[in-house]
């Protein structure tokens, strides 16, 4: 086997084939190595806790969220620091060490769940069980996509975890399924029913994070959030965790540093709990993608608490921090586990130093569309539908992205009737959610969930609406999808909505590249998935002339 990586798990891989030599995001071939490594080993560490279960034994919840976090930690840019991957797969070796130890019967296990190290070292291990491994490309295919969707799962998990809220079930799934991953007699067929039992899966995992970011921090509501500056040195706070911004905000509190949030952790704002702090400023910038100038304009800290990181440039790289699954050499990571309080002293007294940040831009942006906010619109909605004013609904959720081609979404988005409205979830919202679209009946166009996360609430709302329109198929509503994907957390969000049942998804701006041509086939034939084609023709396809 070559001595290069393999890597195909985002959108933006390489030709739409695999990076081979370095990663589009800024990986490189030793990162990616041991990123393999670390999920090989913790598939045979899945093997033992399944087989553990089997037994009818415990496993831990401890073990539970190491297997969450180790897969957290390989979705695309969340973690490149090698050094600490390293350390993560030497962790899970001896936890699966102990928990071996605890089995009775061992002889199915797979080889796995018994490598703990060898003379040849990780290196040499890494790229014997790679994505390559599988040589069957449509096993291979549905392995990846399997594990992808794990790897969504698994954040989100990680998530609610943070907000001390477990599901065994699905715990024990995510294992079981790793596990099975490893089983060269599971035909193609019992592997398609495997992917659509993750969206299963999938659906009660984001059940479970709405349910504890609800509970924690209340029902999101309509809000208006500020997206200029305030005079004040700030920490500019991006991914998901509020867990993380909570504690941030705690600390903050009399320091004379101002939190601003960024990219995906907008939708905080949409959230009462965190309105009682007076410095939580507003939200700074755009999409992950645009962290490079946006960041070097902020002038202060930031912190990443999960991914999308864009390798930094060296003028603000003293500037970054990382916790949980995130890191990136050179960065200093703010430690703490599973219900410990961390702290950001370090942080906050580095901002307390540093300039205001530059403004970028001013106003105000719309969002808190979760289920809540929306069903208790429910009324106004269905008499908008039923009196024509609202046609239909355009859900636009997912991820952004670098590639040019992702202006699509902008000029769909201008392009579509004024008596639609758009659902949106994730950073996709921001190739549109700053465009003057204008409301119906009092109803913004663009009706903001929140985070990726939060495409459940998408679900909810379509479903809820079918009840009330007393429709027997969630595909008869006037709702049509149109979502833009980039890693591992929105191909969990697919799996969840075909699950569902929901059909003639459109995904771009280009269909997986670890889709193999059959894979691809049996998604188009079983629930109409296609690709995106121009805007004038999508808009007739959807639309009529």
């Amino acid at each position: 086997m070559e001595n290069r990586m393999f890597c195909y798990q985002c959108q933006e891989t390489a030709g739409c084939r695999g990076c081979t030599q370095v990663g589009v995001c800024g990986k490189k071939p030793e990162v990616a190595a041991m990123q393999d490594l670390l999920v090989y080993v913790t598939k045979g560490l899945s093997a033992v806790t399944t087989q553990l279960r089997g037994e009818k034994k415990e496993v831990p919840a401890e073990v539970n969220h190491m297997v969450t976090y180790n897969m957290f930690v390989t979705i695309t840019n969340a973690n490149f620091d090698r050094d600490a991957i390293v350390e993560d797969i030497k962790d899970t070796l001896k936890v699966k060490e102990m928990m071996l130890a605890k089995v009775n019967d061992i002889s199915t296990l797979p080889q796995a769940a018994f490598w703990s190290d060898d003379e040849n070292g990780f290196e040499e291990k890494a790229r014997r069980v790679g994505v390559m491994s599988t040589e069957n490309e449509d096993i291979r295919s549905l392995r990846e996509l399997i594990t992808y969707g794990l790897k969504g799962m698994a954040a989100y998990s990680k998530h609610a975890n943070t907000l001390l809220r477990d599901n065994e079930d699905a715990d024990a799934f995510i294992q079981r399924t790793l596990a099975a991953t490893l089983d060269d007699s599971l035909s193609v067929g019992e592997l398609v029913e495997l992917v659509l039992e993750t969206g299963k899966y999938g659906v009660d995992i984001m059940a479970l994070l709405d349910e504890a970011n609800t509970g924690a921090y209340g029902d999101p509501q309509m809000t208006r959030v500020n997206i200029g500056v305030r005079k004040n040195p700030g920490i500019l706070i991006s991914g998901h965790d509020l867990r993380d911004l909570e504690m941030l905000l705690e600390q903050t509190q009399g320091t004379g540093v101002d939190v601003y949030t960024h990219s995906e952790m907008l939708p905080a704002h949409y959230y009462p709990a965190f309105r009682k702090y007076e410095n939580f400023a507003g939200n700074y910038g755009n999409a992950w993608w645009k962290q490079k100038e946006e960041f070097e304009s902020f002038n202060g800290p930031i912190l990443m608490t999960t991914n999308c990181i864009v390798p930094p440039k060296d003028s603000y790289k003293d500037r970054m921090y990382t916790t949980g699954a995130a890191g990136y050499p050179g960065c200093r990571h703010i430690a703490g586990e599973i219900g410990e309080h961390k702290d950001f002293s370090a942080i906050i007294e580095h901002a307390r130093r540093c300039e205001p940040p530059v403004e970028i831009e001013t106003g105000e942006i719309v969002g808190g569309f979760a289920h809540a906010q929306v069903l208790a619109l429910a009324d106004k909605i269905v008499d908008a539908v039923k009196s024509g004013a609202i046609r239909k609904f355009v859900v636009m959720a997912g991820c952004d992205g670098r590639m040019k081609s992702r202006d699509y979404y902008t000029e769909f988005a201008k392009a579509l009737p004024e008596d639609t409205v758009i659902l949106t979830a994730g950073c996709a919202k921001y190739r549109y959610n700053k465009l003057d679209l204008g409301d119906i009946g009092g109803i913004p166009r663009v009706l903001d969930a929140g985070q990726c996360n939060d495409s459940y609430s998408l679900a909810v709302i379509a479903l809820k609406l079918k009840e009330v329109f007393g429709l027997d198929d969630i595909n008869d509503l006037p709702i049509v999808y149109n979502i833009a994907w980039y890693e591992q957390k929105a191909v969990i969000v697919l799996l969840a909505l075909l699950y569902l049942g929901v059909k003639d998804i459109h995904l771009g701006p280009t269909l997986p590249a670890f889709l193999s041509p059959n894979v691809a086939k049996v998604l188009v034939e079983n629930f109409g998935i296609s690709g995106i084609g121009t805007v004038e023709d999508d808009m007739e396809l959807f639309f009529g002339k």
